[in-house]
């Protein structure tokens, strides 16, 4: 695998920089897109942190936040080591590049193996746990011959369909999203593949602490990472209810290329794939359809461009005042339990959009709002 110069771009965390936005991710109320609002408006994490007792006062918080103390995140770190892990910042140029393009990418990752492997482009493939033979075999298939033209094949580290791509793009590079932390994977049978995977051409990721046990409501934010790390998705089979088809729901809105392969009317494992099709998913009884649907899209910059995201040098004070007690109020006045644009707010209200943010951030600091996909905001009832 080529070691490509989007390895040698970027801004590297310095080690003081990358302790602050352990501890900003790891404060509570802090999500992505919350971290990524902090750090626009304070210029740092260290003055976020700061910050964040002030704003979620300012906010209505019922009690004092939660703020990670250095001595938790250096915890983290030292036990990351131990584990021969690190993190890696969505600025830096070990970063998945096509990850840090999504709304609400992690801030920080969590990797272990060989980072290498995020240089190329990626296709995601999942499936069924309880799969049938045919899926299986079909899965290692395209996951060896999309690894032998140079990409890297991304999946759950499940059982079924994830495990078979892993093991068959094992040699050629795979990357291993995983819901708890990177010492705690799912299922446990998977703890040798796993292992071989991050000793060899392969990288495990997780925006989990260390320690973390993957609960069912961690599965959807690592089918996040999956569809976000991924050029295209491949359904190899899935149940109508199930984590894939969440996975390929996310993938398209992603705007990723989704290809679902057809099966049996008569298989409920077939019912979510065939659904698939059904809503404009590409057809898929080859590894060729998928390579042949993806050749467009690898853009010769796509891998090679310089991140977007970093942190300045130094400490950037923020010039905006607070806002006052009525602005706050024609802010929250305007939210409802139906989510609404931040665009719409900003019009209802006539209030200048650095401002109805600022009110944003310190209603989230106070878990008084709800950010949901698309970038909707909600109020919370209570």
């Amino acid at each position: 695998m080529d070691d490509r110069s989007a390895r040698t771009r970027g801004i590297a965390l310095t080690e003081r920089q990358r302790i602050a936005w352990l501890r900003l991710i790891r404060s509570d109320n802090v999500g992505p897109v919350t971290f990524r609002e902090l750090i626009n408006h304070f210029g740092s994490a260290e003055t976020a942190l700061e910050m964040l007792p002030e704003l979620s006062r300012r906010g209505g918080a019922s009690r004092s936040i939660r703020v990670a103390g250095r001595a938790e995140a250096e915890r983290e770190l030292e036990i990351a080591d131990r584990h021969g892990a690190g993190f890696v910042g969505i600025g830096e140029p070990d970063y998945p590049p096509l990850l840090r393009q999504i709304d609400g990418a992690p801030p920080l990752l969590a990797v272990k193996g060989n980072r290498k492997v995020t240089a190329a482009p990626a296709v995601g493939i999942v499936g069924a746990r309880n799969a049938s033979i045919s899926g299986i075999k079909f899965a290692s298939l395209v996951a060896r011959e999309v690894g032998r033209t140079g990409y890297v094949v991304v999946s759950g580290l499940a059982r079924g369909i994830d495990t078979a791509a892993h093991r068959a793009s094992l040699s050629t590079g795979t990357i291993a999203a995983m819901a708890g932390g990177l010492d705690k994977p799912y299922p446990p049978e998977n703890i040798g593949l796993l292992e071989e995977l991050t000793d060899g051409q392969g990288l495990a990721v997780s925006e989990m602490p260390f320690g973390w046990e993957p609960r069912a409501r961690d599965f959807p934010r690592r089918n996040r990472l999956i569809a976000g790390m991924s050029l295209g998705l491949v359904v190899v089979e899935a149940a109508v209810r199930s984590g894939s088809l969440i996975t390929a729901r996310n993938a398209a809105d992603f705007g990723r290329l989704v290809f679902a392969v057809p099966g049996s009317p008569l298989d409920p494992r077939c019912e979510g794939t065939n659904g698939l099709l059904k809503d404009g998913a590409t057809i898929t009884t080859t590894p060729e359809d998928v390579l042949e649907a993806l050749r467009p899209l690898c853009e010769p910059d796509l891998f090679t461009r310089p991140p977007g995201a970093g942190e300045p040098a130094e400490d950037k004070r923020p010039s905006l005042q607070p806002p006052n007690d009525g602005e706050r109020e024609r802010v929250a006045d305007a939210l409802s339990q139906v989510p609404a644009e931040i665009d719409d707010i900003i019009r209802h209200t006539g209030i200048a959009p650095a401002t109805v943010y600022l009110v944003l951030l310190e209603l989230d600091l106070a878990g008084r709002i709800q950010r949901h996909a698309g970038g909707g905001i909600s109020i919370l009832p209570g």
